[in-house]
């Protein structure tokens, strides 16, 4: 049997299907909707829209070169006005001529500059400078061009966009909006992002002069913070309340256990692939910051969790990456995000209320506080979260109460 019959339920009319200049695509496409993994009610569904789609383009006269959004736009305007369902064919027809694209079957979009959107052109050329010339990491690029967007939508709005024209007024104006209502940490990347996206529009001769130098800092204080973390029961509780005999429920486990007994970053599990686990010496290769690669001992208990994952939880698919997502289009974890969905979702079925932002560090916190009461070595704490400078390691000495006690003096007119 066919993926397309696989997908197709028995009945007339499905030959309909193959008419039109997508006729001699539509078993390749199955084939690779069945590859994503899409239900059998999906891939119909999106399979009839292909037809539908093959037919409309016949009936105008076009040919597969001249398919793209444009004449999807059409499309879904033809078929509103006639009162069909239109929900899906924006998001359908662009997944099918991604495939077309990928699949060196339609000529891919030219990267010349867009007349209707230069703002946009102009952040996906500055993408490829982060990547290319800079060789930014994927998670600097996405925080640089997360900031960018919401600077230029707030400046601009619905207004004619004039790169040119941005000043030093806009922009700080913005980061004194941003330390109003966003931690340090996140206000230094934006000022960041912004100094390093002026700096390309300066070399690329869209703005005349270099106004990065100008933007305006945020003052913070090393140490000033206190890390937070959780109590062993708790980390106890969240890992109990996955529901292993789910497939999602394994996935979860393991990538909570990967947090909490090796204090990965959330950015370091999503990186993870199925060749960064040596099973023969019981290793798995991180990495971490700045391309940093370090081989870590793999504990049992993190072995099997993995184990279980693998052989009855994972999706057949074909990325390399670790964990990947619940849903067709099956694919790697894309951000920290997914690894903060995971642990927000553990933290909420334990009843644990967070304390303070970043849910996936607070398992790192929690490794490093529990380690430290334990009589681990502050050097020891930075060898095992692989901390580059000592300094990031200091501040969980705030945490040793015991020890610090006996350093504070007593409060004049208090207790001894």
């Amino acid at each position: 049997m066919s993926t397309t019959n696989f997908f197709l339920a028995a009945g007339a009319g499905w030959d309909r299907l193959y008419a039109g200049p997508l006729a001699s695509h539509v078993d390749d496409f199955a084939d690779w909707l069945a590859h994503q993994g899409y239900a059998r009610k999906t891939g119909r569904r999106k399979l009839r829209l292909v037809g539908q789609f093959s037919r409309w383009l016949g009936e105008q006269g076009l040919d597969l070169p001249a398919l793209d959004e444009v004449q999807l736009e059409r499309f879904r305007s033809f078929r509103s006005r006639l009162g069909k369902y239109t929900a899906n064919v924006i998001s359908d027809g662009r997944e099918l001529l991604t495939w077309l694209r990928e699949t060196d079957r339609l000529a891919p979009i030219g990267a010349e500059p867009s007349c209707d959107d230069p703002v946009g052109d102009t952040v996906d050329r500055y993408e490829r400078f982060l990547f290319g010339e800079r060789g930014a990491s994927l998670n600097t690029v996405q925080a640089y061009l997360s900031t960018v967007r919401t600077f230029l939508g707030d400046r601009f709005e619905s207004r004619s966009a004039e790169l040119g024209s941005l000043g030093l007024q806009d922009i700080n104006g913005f980061i004194l909006h941003s330390c109003q209502s966003h931690s340090p940490a996140t206000t230094r990347v934006h000022v960041a992002a912004l100094r390093s996206f002026t700096g390309y529009l300066y070399r690329s001769g869209i703005m005349a002069t270099d106004i990065a130098d100008g933007i305006a800092g945020v003052r913070t204080w090393r140490l000033s913070s206190l890390p937070k973390g959780l109590e062993p029961v708790q980390v106890e509780a969240v890992l109990a309340s996955c529901d292993r005999s789910t497939v999602t429920g394994r996935r979860d486990y393991g990538v909570l256990l990967l947090l909490a007994l090796l204090g990965l970053r959330a950015c370091e599990v999503v990186r993870l692939t199925l060749d960064d686990i040596d099973w023969g010496n019981a290793e798995i290769a991180v990495i971490g910051k700045s391309s940093r690669h370090d081989v870590l001992p793999l504990p049992h208990e993190v072995g099997e969790a993995l184990v279980a994952y693998l052989q009855a939880g994972r999706p057949t698919c074909a990325t390399r990456r670790l964990f990947v997502g619940r849903y067709a289009p099956v694919h790697g974890f894309q951000s920290s995000a997914a690894v903060g969905h995971i642990v927000r979702r553990a933290l909420a079925q334990a009843g644990i209320d967070r304390p303070g932002r970043g849910a996936a560090h607070l398992l790192r916190h929690s490794l490093a506080t529990r380690m430290l009461r334990n009589g681990a070595s502050l050097e020891e704490i930075g060898q095992i979260l692989r901390h580059q400078s000592p300094d990031s390691t200091r501040i969980y000495a705030k945490v040793d109460l015991d020890a610090l006690r006996p350093l504070a003096p007593a409060w004049p007119g208090g207790a001894a």
